[in-house]
């Protein structure tokens, strides 16, 4: 069945919080309340290049990921996109989902003049890292996080 790929919307945002609990590591953090997740939606969607992704097939939101075109100095002052939030429903998993969700936010970088595509990947998804090196993608850099609340 054919996927469409498109800009989310409000309503999608149930599905998409079902899809990132929907692991190992998103079962322990996500999911409960929706109105922190509709907030942030809100504020992703007033935020000039930051956009949630969905693929939808046949009515239902079976994909999902997060594109924030980034500007900055380094590179040569290259453009950036950070992609985030990168599910597959899980029903949906091993069919070729995962490289048309990639494919189309490289299309959605170059068309945002982006000159780089970039990702983190928790250290425990090694399936996940073996997808990305796959498509291409290197594993160049450490990544740190620090949570700040």
């Amino acid at each position: 069945m054919s996927v469409i790929w498109r800009e989310a919307r409000r309503g999608d945002v149930p599905a998409v919080v079902a899809m990132l609990a929907d692991d190992e590591l998103g079962q322990g953090r996500e999911g409960g309340e929706m109105a922190p997740y509709l907030a942030a939606f809100d504020a992703m969607k007033a935020e000039r290049g930051n956009r949630l992704i969905v693929g939808e097939s046949g009515g239902e939101v079976v994909a999902c990921y997060q594109i924030t075109l980034i500007s900055g100095l380094s590179l040569t002052a290259t453009r950036r996109a950070q992609i985030e939030g990168v599910r597959v429903a899980a029903h949906r998993r091993g069919k070729g989902l995962g490289a048309a969700l990639v494919a189309d936010a490289e299309m959605r970088a170059r068309a945002g003049g982006c000159g780089l595509i970039q990702l983190t990947s928790n250290r425990e998804r090694e399936r996940a890292h073996s997808f990305y090196l796959d498509l291409g993608y290197v594993a160049s850099h450490v990544g740190f996080k620090k949570m700040l609340r």
